[in-house]
């Protein structure tokens, strides 16, 4: 088929352009080439495949995008502004780009006929995920008052103060949006799910969890956290974390990432479905920040802010029993060797010199300015 990819010259995108090609499809990507992710010079790069057309457009802008629709046949959109603290002072162009972007995407889309449109949603529509009380009961609403985290009391606990202990989270678990980018990532799966039902067009929304590996964007200091921590530690600086670092969270290759959105594309058992896509694993931030330190040789140990970012929460990570048994999903990519692949590629960007100053001080101090930070 002849594939488009919204927001495709990114990390997630030109790993999925790959996998595409290499299964013999046609690929074409629309990105805008925005400066946070690929730099102020907003060149093409260097890793997207000579194979891609690519078109540098705005999802926003009609015109470009009935034209990188000309002739395709199925339609992954991840074109999106991507960061929880980044979007709770940037509201507009968050809403902006996520929102009325897969607005005008819909709209283009109700007057053609593809065979399929995937879109990249994210684990962080759940809030909070999953838990339990002592008596096994199911708690799905949990959250954490402003006086709790103020107190640095970071665990979940129930109504009497009773600890809560965190369970994979299903696809059922209601949504609680605790940041503007959670509010817009919400938006975009409901919207392509509505109306690819009201248009007949077949979709599937994917809620990525906390992906990892090449090519992310080291400048970005929006990015996954294993780029953040990286770009720290090739500063010769400490990998800074929030609350005391034992927040637990679940880390998948983008490997395995893309091979699901490959799987969506063919099963038609997932139509109209919202999956999870993670490792199924729990890890906390402290011991994967520990992990990126040995992998890239730098002793240098993490430091805990103490601090709660607005937006944030404490636990999530994945059941995907729903996209092994509808997808035939399985991640197939370990950890160890996630992390080995991460450290590779890490390794070959500080010989070329492409290890720009690192910038979470930056992001740190515009949350701090905001009030952003308790």
């Amino acid at each position: 088929m002849h594939a488009l990819i919204t927001g495709g010259a990114g990390f997630i995108g030109s790993h999925l352009a790959d996998a595409l090609l290499a299964q013999g499809h046609r690929v074409r990507v629309l990105d805008n080439l925005v400066a946070q992710v690929h730099g102020p010079a907003r060149r093409p790069p260097t890793y997207l495949s000579g194979s891609v057309d690519l078109c540098v457009g705005d999802v926003r802008d009609p015109k470009a995008l009935a034209s990188a629709l000309n002739g395709i046949d199925c339609v992954y959109h991840f074109a999106a502004l991507v960061g929880v603290g980044q979007s709770m002072y940037q509201v507009a162009d968050y809403v902006d780009v996520n929102v009325r972007g897969t607005a005008v995407l819909m709209e283009a889309l109700s007057k053609r006929r593809i065979k399929r449109l995937v879109v990249a949603s994210s684990m962080s529509v759940y809030g909070e995920g999953a838990c339990v009380g002592a008596q096994g009961q199911p708690v799905l609403a949990a959250t954490r008052t402003l006086e709790q985290l103020r107190k640095g009391e970071w665990e979940l606990v129930d109504s009497e103060g009773a600890p809560l202990s965190p369970i994979p989270t299903a696809e059922d678990k209601p949504p609680s949006l605790e940041s503007v980018y959670a509010l817009t990532k919400f938006d975009q799966e409901r919207l392509c799910l509505m109306l690819g039902r009201a248009y007949s067009i077949p979709t599937v929304a994917l809620r990525f969890f906390n992906v990892y590996g090449p090519r992310q964007a080291l400048s970005n200091p929006y990015t996954g956290v294993l780029a953040i921590f990286s770009s720290r530690l090739l500063n010769g600086e400490a990998p800074l974390l929030f609350e005391d670092g034992q927040q637990r969270r679940d880390f998948v290759s983008v490997h395995d990432i893309a091979r699901a959105c490959l799987l969506a594309l063919e099963r038609e058992e997932a139509v109209g479905q919202v999956l999870n896509i993670g490792s199924g694993e729990p890890r906390t931030v402290v011991s994967v920040a520990q992990d990126i330190a040995q992998v890239l040789g730098r002793a240098i140990p993490p430091e805990l802010t103490g601090k709660y970012r607005v937006g944030d929460i404490r636990h999530c990570f994945a059941d995907i029993s729903r996209a092994e048994r509808l997808l035939g999903y399985r991640p197939s990519v370990t950890f160890a060797d996630g992390m080995a692949q991460l450290g590779r590629y890490l390794d070959a960007q500080v010989s070329k010199g492409n290890v720009s100053r690192d910038r979470a001080l930056e992001a740190r101090r515009e949350l701090d300015a905001r009030g952003l930070t308790l």
